[in-house]
Parts: structure tokens; C-alpha cells; sequence
């Protein structure tokens, strides 16, 4: 049987990481504890000395001994009450394992003790408890970490990195409990002074960074439902203060920080679109639910739960992010971007690169010979016997799907879609008295707040994406058989591959199958890439490359969610690679109705601030940073 010491030490292999984790496990303890009013003291990176000083209930003296012993708990009882933990702390092995591995000094005092007691810890020699002063509540003094297990502490980072994660770990756990003060000490320093009282939004802010305050948007949703179910209050960053790393991700249950794949994957579908895949977004998530319908018993760490029903979970994340973000104006401002997407305005406007809506191009014809049938015309052939429709009207299922057909050159500008297309979720159209082409490749227009820059590529190609969204889902594309396949040179691991991505392909308009070896032959193709001159043996190379890559197989999906979920990735990634295709493209002239169109649907479409590979499709100035440009304010 080994020596009681050796048992702790190779406990707090698990428990106890780095300083962080010592932080992490007696806050935590003050909490429970009921503090009002945590302190927070670090030396040397917390590798010296951390000690946290609680106003919370306290230890009576007959208890410190049993406080360091391991598995000694007051918070469970039996078996049964894994089931319902209601308190952060409930396994009993923090205090045994801190203390197997550094040398402990806890100073507590109870309402009903005239003094303090104090108790200190070196391994597995314990002193007696004697008296001392003190006020209520708790101090616990961990120093000298790893002290006699030096091959653990030469893995540790430097003070400097240690104290960093060390003062992570308390911004997490203040996050999650406002209601309580949290200070922290460093060298004399005070870097975190967090007052008693705040609201969650207060103290969110107050972290994260008040100059993000405007960039913030709130999340309700309450689907709890007697002891089933789970409430949600959070922040959800706008796309434009995405970041590099999840480090701004902050998710909690019952006032527990926690890392679960499920709602990262949630989180990461409900941004799908309005980020760069290689970003993070700015989220503060605080779910609320029936202890028995989560289990933190699966963490040495408890840093990580096991929801008992994770798919009521995701759709619950992912329906009131998705909420939020559909009510907000995502259109970013110079003053956000600058630096990174946009560096400046463009230096001039020449006059053969701008067109006004109402009037001529400069050196050009007002409608050069098929633009509008290449442009307004193509939304109109979705809706055969309905000339008029637009677009719009597509993606809201307000006309059937059908066979090419309809607007000519020269068309008048569809009129504006029903009123049920009409949402707060959805951007304001600028007005269409005026609207600019810029270089063939970027419009300008305004809106109530500004001047609005466009990327026409980038709309056009949301514009499409929705559209071929929306059909995919109601039945399909129509597709049209080729006189001959068109042969596309494929390697072994690729046909193997073509009998994964069949139904997938079916679901695009796409027919395709081996003609040899070394050979697939594509049979159909989708009648709208034919008509936006899409060759299908690129666009089917291009295709087999990214499934030979396992980029539709789910599997790089956050969460590596399968199933439907990994469907649903897989369909939207190729949608994705089509709209880019189909989409006007950078150096395209338009005509002033085709201007009018696309600006139009800028406020119909969903998403519309984003292209769907996460860009911007529109950057607004400001009328406040136009004044600051022009020295007027």
C-alpha cells in the first residue's frame, strides 16, 4: 500500500498543475463558503506564495485538521449526491493535495469563535492547531510550491507566465460571480480590483475591457422548464472584435468556468459566415440549469461537465446567439477595421471607375449590352412566369423554384420584395437616390449613420450563398446533363472519396462517377454555375482536392460535431466554394439598375455584413469619423 504522502502527491498530479490551479481551487473553496469579498496575493508567479483571504463562513478549529485530510468533504454525503452538486467545490482532495506538495498555513475563524485558529501543513508533517487572531472568514497561505518535488516545478513557466495564468483563472471566476469583490495583489501591485455588487453585464465589461462596450451585444433565452431545460444570459462580441485564440470565450454553468466542446461548437455555428474560420469571436455565455442535468464529476480538474442531454444544450446556445446577432446592425466601422481590414480610403475617384445610379458612366453607356440580364435578369430566371421577382424573393420562398427563363436587357428594377421579407434583423438599405461604382470593384452609398463602403464581390457572393442555401434546402438545384463527360483527373485516394460525397453532390445538382482508373467523369452539372460560365472540370478538381483533404467529412468543424451537424458543415463549405464562383467578381462594370439591385438586397439578405468565408462586406464611416477626418470635431 503506498505511504499516505506518496497517495496525495500523485492526487495533486491531477489537481494541482501549476500556481493557477491552487488559485483556482481555493477561490473557489471562499465561495462556497459564502465570501463576499475575495483577496488574492501572489509572489514570485504564485510559484512563492499565493494566499486568498475570504470574509466567508470560516473553519472552526475542530475542523482544520479534518480540512486537510484527503476526500474530506462536507458538501456530499452519498453516491446520490453526485447528482445534484450545487457547490464548486465537492470532492474534498484540494486542500490534502496543495498541502502533500508545498507548505500550507490556513488562519480561519467561525461567527461563533471569540478567536481564529491557525494550522500549518509541510508535506505529510502537520502542527498542532493552536490559537491566533483573526478576523471572520478565511486565510490560506500556500508557499514554496513543489518544493519537494522538484521535477514538477522545473516544468513550471516563469513567474511572469505564471502569474498571468494565475490572474486568468480569478478573472474567470469573478466573471461568473459578480455579486462578489475579488482583489488581487502582485509584487504590490494591484492589478485586479473588482468591486461587491456589479451586475453580470458590469462585471463582463469591466474584464473584458470597457473601450468593448459598444461592441457588445446581449443574449437572453429561458427554455428551462421545471427541473429541465437551461437559461441563458450572455455578451456576443460583433464580428469585427473576433480575436486570434478562444481566450476571450468564457462560458460557464451554475457559476462554473468550463470547457465543453458542445457549445464551442454551438458558438462557432452561430458566428459561421461573419468571422474568418481562423478566428475566435468575443463571447461571455452564462447558462443556468438543473444540477441533475449536468455531471462535473468527469474532470479531474472540473474544467470540463458532461451534460446529460447536450443536443437540448447546442440548440439552445446556437438559437440565442443566433437571436442576438440576426438583431444587431453587424456592419463594422472604419474606426473598428482600421488596421486591419481597411487601412484608408482610396486616394482618388476617377471618373471612368465611378457610376451613379440615375445617370451614365462616364465614357460608357448607362446599360452596356447584357449587364442587366446578366445581373438583375439572372435573379428574375429563378421564378419562371413571374418576371418581377427578385432574389429576395427566392430565398424567402415567396416563388417557386423553376426553369430558366424571363428578363431581358434593359429590365426595369424588380420591385421591392413583400413586407414579410422586412426584419430588424436585417441591415437598413441605404437610399437609392444615389450609389456609386468605384474602380469596377467597390460601391459607395450612405445610411442614416454614414457613408457606406461595399465590397461588391463579397456581398454578391452572400447574396448567392443565401440564395443556394435556401434552394439546396427546399429540394434542390437543377442540374443539366452534358453531351459528354467531362473527365477529371482524380487520384485513388479522391475516387474513393467520390462515393462518400455522392449524396452531397446529388444535393447540388451535381452527377459524377468513375470512368477509369485514374479518371471521374462528370455527367451533370448545376444549370446555375453553367450559366455563371463556371467550368465544371476546375470547379470539380477544385471540389475533389478539398474532400481528399477531409475538408467535408465534419471533422474540422469546432466541436468535430457529426452526424446531421457534419452534413450540414460539409454542404455549407461547398456552398461556399459555389457562391465565391458564381459571384460578380472584382473588376466587373454593373450598370446603374444592376447597383440598385445589389444594394437592395443588401438589406434583405441575412447575414449581409459578412461574406460567407467571414469578410466584410460593407465598411461604414461614420459621420462622428468623418468629422474627426476633416478636422472638425
Amino acid at each position: 500500500m503506498l505511504p499516505a504522502l506518496v497517495a496525495n502527491q500523485i492526487a495533486a498530479g491531477e489537481v494541482v498543475e501549476r500556481p493557477a490551479s491552487v488559485v483556482k481551487e481555493l477561490v473557489e473553496n471562499a465561495i462556497d463558503a459564502g465570501a463576499t469579498r475575495i483577496a488574492v496575493e501572489l509572489e514570485g508567479g504564485g510559484i512563492e506564495l499565493v494566499r486568498v483571504t475570504d470574509d466567508g463562513s470560516g473553519i472552526h478549529a475542530e475542523d482544520l485538521l479534518l480540512a486537510v485530510a484527503p476526500h474530506a468533504t462536507s458538501k456530499i454525503a452519498s453516491a446520490q449526491d453526485l447528482d445534484g452538486v450545487a457547490t464548486l467545490g465537492f470532492r474534498g482532495e484540494a486542500l490534502a493535495s496543495i498541502a502533500s506538495v508545498a507548505r500550507v498555513s490556513i488562519r480561519s475563524r467561525t461567527s461563533a469563535e471569540a478567536a481564529a485558529s491557525v494550522l500549518e501543513v509541510e508535506g505529510d508533517a502537520c502542527g498542532a492547531v493552536r490559537p491566533a487572531a483573526g478576523p471572520v472568514g478565511t486565510s490560506l497561505a500556500v508557499r514554496n510550491l513543489f518544493f519537494n518535488t522538484p521535477a514538477r516545478r522545473k516544468f513550471l513557466r516563469t513567474p511572469a507566465t505564471e502569474q498571468e495564468r494565475c490572474l486568468d483563472v480569478l478573472r474567470h471566476v469573478a466573471m461568473a460571480h459578480p455579486a462578489v469583490g475579488f482583489a488581487a495583489t502582485v509584487e504590490g501591485r494591484r492589478p485586479l480590483d473588482l468591486p461587491a455588487g456589479q451586475s453580470p453585464k458590469e462585471r463582463a465589461v469591466a474584464i473584458l475591457g470597457r473601450e468593448l462596450a459598444g461592441q457588445l451585444i446581449e443574449v437572453h433565452a429561458d427554455e428551462f422548464d421545471d427541473s429541465r431545460g437551461v437559461a441563458i444570459w450572455g455578451l456576443a462580441g460583433l464580428p469585427a472584435i473576433a480575436r486570434g485564440t478562444n481566450k476571450s470565450q468564457h462560458v460557464f454553468v451554475n457559476g462554473r468556468a468550463i470547457r465543453d466542446r458542445t457549445i464551442a461548437h454551438a458558438i462557432a455555428e452561430a458566428y459561421r459566415g461573419l468571422i474568418e474560420p481562423s478566428r475566435f469571436p468575443t463571447v461571455v455565455l452564462m447558462l443556468e440549469m438543473s444540477p441533475a442535468g449536468i455531471d462535473v464529476n468527469v474532470h479531474p480538474a472540473k474544467a470540463e461537465v458532461r451534460f446529460r442531454d447536450s443536443s437540448l444544450v447546442h440548440s439552445a446556445v446556437l438559437r440565442a446567439l443566433r437571436r442576438a446577432l440576426q438583431g444587431a446592425d453587424l456592419t463594422p466601422t472604419y474606426g473598428d477595421v482600421r488596421g486591419g481590414v481597411v487601412k484608408g480610403l482610396p486616394p482618388e475617384l476617377p471618373g471612368s471607375g465611378i457610376v451613379a445610379q440615375g445617370g451614365a458612366a462616364a465614357g460608357g453607356p448607362d446599360d452596356p449590352a447584357g449587364a442587366t440580364a446578366r445581373f438583375v435578369g439572372y435573379f428574375q430566371r429563378f421564378a419562371p412566369g413571374r418576371p418581377d421577382a427578385t432574389l429576395a424573393d427566392a430565398i424567402a420562398g415567396t416563388v417557386p423554384a423553376g426553369t430558366p427563363g424571363g428578363a431581358t436587357a434593359g429590365s426595369a428594377p424588380p420591385p421591392r420584395p413583400s413586407p414579410a421579407l422586412e426584419s430588424p434583423s436585417l441591415v437598413p438599405t441605404a437610399p437609392a437616390s444615389r450609389v456609386l461604382q468605384v474602380h469596377n470593384s467597390y460601391l459607395v452609398t450612405q445610411d442614416e449613420q454614414g457613408v457606406v463602403i461595399i465590397d461588391q464581390h463579397a456581398l454578391h457572393e452572400r447574396v448567392m450563398f443565401e440564395y443556394l442555401l435556401a434552394r439546396v434546402r427546399s429540394g434542390g438545384l437543377e442540374s443539366q446533363r452534358l453531351l459528354a463527360p467531362a473527365p477529371v483527373p482524380a487520384s485513388a485516394g479522391q475516387l474513393r472519396r467520390l462515393e462518400e460525397v455522392a449524396p452531397l453532390l446529388a444535393r447540388i445538382g451535381v452527377s459524377a462517377a468513375a470512368l477509369g482508373p485514374a479518371t471521374i467523369g462528370v455527367h451533370a452539372f448545376p444549370t446555375f454555375l453553367f450559366d455563371r460560365g463556371v467550368d465544371p472540370v476546375e470547379f470539380m478538381r477544385e471540389l475533389l482536392d478539398k474532400a481528399d483533404a477531409g475538408l467535408f467529412s465534419g471533422g474540422g468543424s469546432a466541436g468535430g460535431a457529426g452526424g446531421e451537424n457534419a452534413d450540414e458543415d460539409a454542404l455549407r463549405d461547398v456552398l461556399d466554394m459555389m457562391s465565391c464562383k458564381a459571384a460578380v467578381k472584382a473588376g466587373d462594370h454593373l450598370s446603374d439598375i444592376e447597383l440598385g439591385e445589389l444594394v437592395k438586397l443588401r438589406g434583405d439578405v441575412e447575414r449581409s455584413s459578412n461574406c460567407p468565408h467571414g469578410r466584410p462586406t460593407s465598411i461604414r464611416l461614420t459621420i462622428r469619423e468623418l468629422e474627426k477626418l476633416f478636422g472638425r470635431a
